[in-house]
Parts: C-alpha cells; structure tokens; sequence
C-alpha cells in the first residue's frame, strides 16, 4: 500500500471520502521520506447558492411617497418600497430560474406601523406568504407583545400554504408556554436545504439581551449566547454531515462582522437589526454602511460573506455564492437594490415638486433599468390584492374609539407664549398663560414612559405634539392628528449632567438661535423649574427625576447614568438637541422602533378616561418668562 501525505484541507467534514482516506492515513507513519506525491485533498462538489433576502420589514406593508432621491444629478422625488414590489422581485427570481435559490427573512417583522397595531402580525404573516420563505428568523420585536401574541403570528405564517421554517437556535421557550405547547418549539433551530446533492444549514440567531430588556418576552423564555449558541449549532450540523452554513441573525451588522471572526465554518451570515444599507448608493444621495456583500473571515481564516438589505420594505438582497470543490467560499458577489416606483416628481421654477413630463420619466426608467442598484418595480397584483383589503380595514379602523379625555388637554408650546394654539377648545381659553404649558405634550411623553420598561424619564419636544384634545371621545384619527409623524421611540444611556444640558439646549434653540420654538422640552417622570431670563446653562434649576418604583422625587445626579426615552428625531440631536447627537452616534440607545403614534393610542386605550397629570407630575413646575414674570 502506497501511503500519501495529504494536502491541508478547508475544513474536515464527514463524508464517506474522508472518513477513507483517515483510515488509510491511520496506517501510514507520520514520517515519508519516499518523495511520493502528497494525496489530494477530500473533493467537494462544486455549489452556486442564490440568497434573496429581506430584514426589518416592522409593518410597513405600504410605498414611502414623496421620498428624495438623487437621480442623474436631479433630486427627484420618488415612490420607495412597499412589501408587494419585494414580491415581485422575489417571484422574479423563481421565475427565471435563478440556479439554487433560498428565501430568507432576518427578522423584526412586526410592530412600527397601523398594519401592526390593528392586526398584530396577521397582515405580515398574509403578505410574507405572497413571497413563501424558507427560513424566516426572530427579531427582538418578534417579542413585544409577548409570547402568545407570537405564536399566533408563527400559526399564520406557517398555516400559510408555504414550505417555510421558523429558525432560532437560541431561543429557548418554557415547556407548556405558548411557543412550546407540547414541549417542543414551534420553531427549529436550524434548517437543512440540499442543492445539487449538497447539504446547506440555516441557523437563526436572535439578539439576546436587547430582547430581554426591550422587549417583552416571557420570563421562561431563555435567550442563550449568541455566538456560543451559533458555534454549537454550527457543530450539530457538521455531524450531520452538512457542508455549507448560513447563518440567519438579527444582531447588527457590527456584530455579524464580530461573529464571522470567532466562529469556525461559517460561510455566509444574512442579518438584520441595525438597519444597514450596504454597497454603494452615493449617486442616489444615499450614505451606506459598507460594502456588499461585506467579506471578513472566520476564525479558521476562510471567508465568510456578509449581507443586509436595509428596512422598511425599501431594498431587496440578492448573493451569490460559490463554494469550490473544497467546500470553501471561492466568491460571493451580488447587491442590495432600492425598490421604487415607475413616476418621477421634480422641482419646477417655482420650487415645487411636479410630475415630470412622459419623456423624461421615459428617459429615467431606461437609464435605470441598467443600474443594479435600483429596480424599477411594478407591485405584485396577488399581495397587492391582499393589502388592499388590510388598508380599507385600517382606514375604517382610525374612525374607532379609543378612550375619553375626561377634561381637555390643551396645545402650549412654551409656557408664557403670546399666541393661544388651543383657540377654540374649551377649557384651554388660558392655557398659554399658565406655568404647565401643555397638557398634551405632557400626556404623550406619559405614554413614552409607559411604553419604554427601561426608561427612567421620556423627553418630548413641544413641536412633534400637533392639535389639543378637546374632552370626549378619543379615535385614532385623534391620535394620528396630535401625531402625525412617523417617528418611533428610542432609548437613550445618558448621564444627569448630559440630561440637563440637553434641556438648556432645547431652550436655547428658539432663545438664542432664532429657531423653532417646537424644540421647548416637555417630560414625564422628570420636573425643573425654568428661567427664560437667563443665559443657557443657568435656565434649568431644581431638575428632578421620579423614582418608577417608589413614586418619589430626588434631585438628578449629574454623575448617575439615565435611560431616557424620546422619538428618533430628538434622540438623533434634531431640533436643537446637540448633546444628543455624540450619544446617538456612538450607538449608547437602544431603537424600540415603536410607533410613537401608537405608544399614545395603546396608553389611551389602556387607562381609558385620560385627564391632565397630577400638578406635582408636570414637567414645568415654575416658569419665570424672558421679562422675569413668576407664571402662575
């Protein structure tokens, strides 16, 4: 028997080839000096994987209008995303034929929008089984609303007449809870594809402690280590004599990129949760992230191909793998596409923004048709047919009521204002004059705190609250009137001194820079008396902060560290809010991505009768105006 040297392989994988050649080997001493030719390596089937993919949907089953892009040069507004066009696309690449094609979803696709809020995922679930996954993963938000209300998203997702697999290895559910009834989880771990004879494994990984401490999970619920988890599956996999691995994660791009690093045989990680939008899309005014796919390598020094595609139903991913016949990644290619619509508005000489003209939008959809980063997309008539019947179901349910406000709750911007913005509402006819200021914005962060189970405080600035409520019956449309925008709410770790001065900047926004007054600060669970006569940093004195669990008040710390909850424009440092914006940037804030909209509708519905906060709980409780008047 000739005995050979066998060349350094990617990786041992137990194939019956290999298990062979091991043997033959066992039998060889380790020292050859016979100048025979070293043995090659295991041999692998060569594979092609096509990866389309999705993440962080949160709800927005509907278009984006009116969005600002850069199209030739020209900023072009335009219609971005809608779920039905991700349909079309995904249907696109089935009917083509596209060799060895897997669906993938990264997770969070609930809550963020009225098709959540009414629907509690059923709309999702409908218009995900317009594209039939085959693996969809958790995200954090997955969670929100609790275990149960989960499952019965899980049930429709699955009983949707799709082959799809829910996947999570570190999720662990109780026994007799509502993911697992009988002990076993409706979700799998992992799931195994083969294409072309080759095994492939997709492992879902969720985030574990954000879900833990920003959502809401049942306390049975276990959320294992990320990385040890994913290793360990990884290795259950390899048993089995699965050759390939994609990871399904909803952790962060930062976070896929640590992981590659310190797993060994990973190939491929599809993500989520941070939002990423990778390649590049500077042409369309767009700043991205890095590149994709993004290429690290893992632990064994083999590379591991990295993909996001974004949010919102905006951007659909397609990768393209190939792995050699050592079972390594020889390339991965491909893009994430913005997805628009095929109408084009454009400034006139008035500065308005106009439908632009046949032939330039003519023009425009043929010079985009060559542009792999954007695809020009006509929504898929069968999804949607599906949301139209939710959207006629959302509109008529905005008409519903929702609660009481037991007296009014009037519009102030800051306390002292000339101008009475609750002109007309009864009850409010002095409102500005007093030293509250308003009992709506007061109300809304309320409902900030409320919604937030990490927050110690929530800020929100005078401008984002709209209308006063007049005292009566409370619909959604009310509160989509008082709160228009569709900003969500975030969470920010903050220090006592970094909270006062973001105050003094709120103020000084429209004092001393001759900005919008929509920046003055309103807060629950956090009250001052307010200067306007002095200079910034000595406007804000006696602030104090509200014990959650005890009801007390103390004075702030400057030194202690805060979880303060606001909407994503404050917390990004807009309006004014400059010491928010190092803090955002340096990732110290936690996204709920919940509608602030529906913070305000769910604690409505919750107390029932809203009235205005105890005197004590109002955020303003002494103004002394520019002129040096005490208000009463």
């Amino acid at each position: 028997m000739s005995c050979l040297r066998p060349a350094p392989a990617r990786r041992f994988r137990p194939t019956l080839l290999a298990l062979m050649a091991a043997a033959v080997l066992g039998a060889c001493a380790t020292d050859d000096d016979s100048g025979s030719s070293p043995a090659p390596a295991p041999t692998y089937a060569a594979l092609e994987l096509n990866i389309a993919h999705i993440n962080d949907h949160h709800s927005q089953l509907e278009a984006f209008s009116g969005t600002e892009l850069t199209l030739d040069g020209v900023a072009t507004q335009v219609e971005l995303g809608g779920f039905a066009r991700l349909t079309t696309l995904f249907k696109a690449q089935q009917q083509a034929g596209t060799k060895n094609l897997l669906k993938l979803h990264a997770g969070d696709a609930l809550t963020g929008s009225l098709y959540y809020t009414f629907f509690k995922g059923e709309a999702d679930a409908k218009m995900m089984n317009t594209i039939c996954f085959d693996a969809v993963g958790y995200g954090n938000h997955e969670f929100d609303d609790g275990d149960g209300v989960l499952r019965t998203f899980v049930d429709q997702l699955l009983g949707g007449g799709c082959d799809t697999t829910v996947v999570s290895a570190n999720v662990v559910p109780a026994a007799g809870s509502p993911l697992a009834p009988a002990g076993t989880p409706v979700h799998k771990p992992y799931l195994i594809k083969t294409y072309d004879g080759v095994k492939v494994g997709i492992i879902g990984i969720d985030i574990a402690g954000k879900t833990t401490n920003s959502s809401r999970p049942l306390a049975t619920t276990q959320f294992l280590d990320e990385t040890a988890t994913a290793q360990k599956s990884i290795d259950e996999l390899k048993a089995q004599g699965v050759r390939h691995i994609v990871l399904l994660t909803h952790q962060g791009y930062e976070a896929d990129r640590r992981m590659a690093a310190a797993l060994s045989d990973v190939d491929v990680i599809i993500g989520a949760d941070s939002h990423t939008l990778l390649g590049d899309f500077s042409r369309f005014g767009l700043s991205s992230s890095g590149p994709y796919p993004t290429v690290e390598k893992n632990r064994s020094g083999e590379t591991v191909c990295i993909g996001q595609a974004w949010e919102y139903s905006k951007a659909f991913g397609l990768m393209n793998v190939r792995f050699d016949t050592r079972g390594a990644v020889a390339s991965c290619g491909g893009q994430a596409s913005l997805v628009i619509g095929d109408s084009f508005k454009r400034k006139n000489e008035a500065g308005t923004f106009v439908t632009v003209d046949e032939a330039t939008r003519t023009a425009l959809n043929a010079r985009l048709a060559a542009d792999a980063g954007i695809k020009v997309t006509a929504p898929d008539p069968v999804a949607a047919g599906v949301l139209a019947g939710y959207t006629a179901q959302v509109d008529a349910q905005k008409a519903r009521a929702i609660g009481t406000a037991s007296q009014a709750l009037c519009l102030v911007r800051v306390p002292g204002e000339t101008t009475n913005r609750s002109g007309g509402v009864a009850g409010c006819e002095s409102a500005n004059t007093l030293a509250r200021g308003s009992d709506a914005a007061q109300v809304v962060a309320e409902a900030f705190l409320r919604a937030s189970k990490r927050a110690d405080m929530a800020l929100q600035n005078a401008g984002g609250v709209r209308t006063a409520i007049a005292a009566g019956t409370i619909t959604m449309n009310t509160a989509f009137t008082v709160l228009p925008f569709t900003n969500v709410l975030v969470e920010l770790e903050v220090t006592g001194a970094q909270i006062v001065a973001a105050l003094e900047d709120g103020v000084a926004n429209h004092l001393d820079s001759a900005q919008s007054n929509g920046s003055h600060p309103y807060a629950a669970g956090l009250r001052w008396a307010l200067d306007l006569s002095q200079p910034k940093g000595r406007r804000f004195s006696q602030v104090e902060v509200k014990n959650r669990s005890t009801g007390l008040w103390s004075a702030i710390d400057p030194a202690r560290s805060y979880v303060l909850v606001t909407n994503d424009f404050v917390a990004s440092g807009k309006d004014g809010y400059a010491t928010f914006a190092p803090i955002h940037a340096a990732g110290q804030f936690v996204n709920t991505y919940l509608l602030y909209t529906q913070t305000f509708a769910d604690h409505v519905t919750a107390l029932g009768t809203v009235a205005r906060p105890a005197a004590a709980d109002y955020a303003h409780q002494k103004v002394t105006t520019k002129a040096g008047v005490v208000l009463p």
